[in-house]
């Protein structure tokens, strides 16, 4: 085992600690500590709103105060600036739980009013938000609790790629065509100002040789599972039980004569996820196999990684910088690590949907994710395009 398989107990302790602090932190909800806490969150959301209103709409900083997450903008000062893209860009800020537009006393806008807990799950690592029920059952709710891993090659969403294999003799140039969703189905609130969901979840993973004539396909995974999720505040987790198989493209087989390895499995998997700074997400986790074929396929591997939401946009708010690494160590191949590394921009304002778009550049070193390649190494820099819902 190398020496990066020693810091998977560590980080999941942190993260133990982690949910232990927020659960003290809500059973002193009512103390001096906790209030001074509010203060804290209330002085950061003021800077970085007056931070944003200078910068993206040369608006002064005294235009703006928080009071208990509310964000009252006085519209005195706003000098012919957009109103409402203020009023909207200023919803986006973790922890804010309204946003108001007022001139001498009177509101003249507002969001949506939602609760503290419900306002530190709004936005995820990619600031997609996510409509919570506020209390009480609801049947497909939007968006989900766990929020999406940005730098897992096998996170289901959609994406194009273009990718070249670094010092492979039989791959250079490629492209890979990703499709899957994950779906809530029903949410609830849980214990310590939580909530909890389950859903289904679902994706296919395609490779293409671009060099080849007719752009061969030659390896498609396909993955459907359920899962269950609970987040309180910054804290989230998520439970998986999937199936996986892989299969070799026609064209790759005819061309190559290669045999094909009959190769799927189905899997449980556990990760936990805590926010700091409002900016930085670390996660881990681990998971295991079971009904594997080949049947001496090893079950053992573990996840973690880290993820940064710079909390300064740019372009009047239209673009912000993202910054994801996940790191996987499997049994199977004696727990080497395998490095996926995304950086690169998400438009704000380019929405298909609810969905939003980020241009990445991606690198990935270790074992390939590709299911008929498993065992092979490899090393691929490129370009994609994602949307994320």
């Amino acid at each position: 085992m190398n020496k990066m398989a020693f810091v998977i107990p560590i980080t999941l302790l942190m993260l133990g600690s982690l949910v232990e602090m927020s659960s003290a932190r809500r059973v002193a909800a009512e103390s001096p500590v906790s209030r001074t806490q509010a203060d804290n969150e209330d002085s950061y959301i003021a800077g970085y709103a007056a931070a944003i209103l200078e910068r993206d709409f040369h608006v002064s900083s005294g235009a703006v105060q928080v009071q208990h997450g509310v964000i009252i903008v006085n519209a005195l000062n706003l000098a012919g600036a957009n109103r409402q893209k203020i009023v909207d860009t200023l919803s986006t800020i973790r922890g804010v739980t309204r946003v108001e537009l007022q001139e001498n006393g009177k509101v003249l806008a507002s969001t949506p009013t939602v609760s503290p807990s419900e306002a530190a799950v709004q936005r995820d690592a990619r600031g997609v938000g996510t409509e919570l029920a506020s209390a009480g059952p609801t049947f497909l709710p939007d968006g989900y609790l766990f929020g999406q891993l940005l730098a897992d090659p096998r996170w289901p969403h959609f994406s194009l790629s273009y990718i070249y294999s670094l010092d492979d003799k039989e791959l250079g140039s490629a492209s890979t065509a990703n499709f899957g969703e994950t779906l809530a189905l029903y949410r609830n609130q849980a214990p310590f100002d939580g909530q909890w969901e389950f859903g289904i979840q679902g994706g296919v993973f395609s490779l293409f040789d671009l060099e080849a004539e007719s752009k061969d396909l030659i390896n498609a995974d396909y993955l459907g599972g359920i899962f269950a999720s609970y987040r309180t505040h910054d804290f989230s987790t998520i439970l998986r039980v999937f199936h996986q198989s892989s299969h070799l493209g026609d064209e790759f087989l005819l061309r190559n004569r290669t045999k094909r390895i009959n190769l799927s499995y189905e899997g449980a998997e556990a990760l936990f996820s805590y926010r700091f700074f409002q900016a930085l997400r670390l996660y881990g986790g681990g998971g295991y196999l079971f009904d594997q074929e080949p049947s001496d396929l090893k079950p053992g591997r573990v996840q973690y990684g880290i993820e940064f939401e710079s909390p300064w946009t740019y372009g009047s708010g239209a673009i912000r910088p993202i910054l994801a690494a996940n790191l996987q160590n499997e049994e199977e191949n004696q727990w080497s690590t395998n490095i996926s590394v995304r950086g690169g921009i998400q438009f704000e304002n380019w929405q298909l949907g609810h969905r939003k778009l980020q241009l990445l550049i991606e690198y990935f070193k270790g074992h390939s994710p590709n299911g008929q390649f498993y065992n092979r190494k490899i090393e691929t820099i490129g370009l994609g395009a994602h949307l994320r819902f």
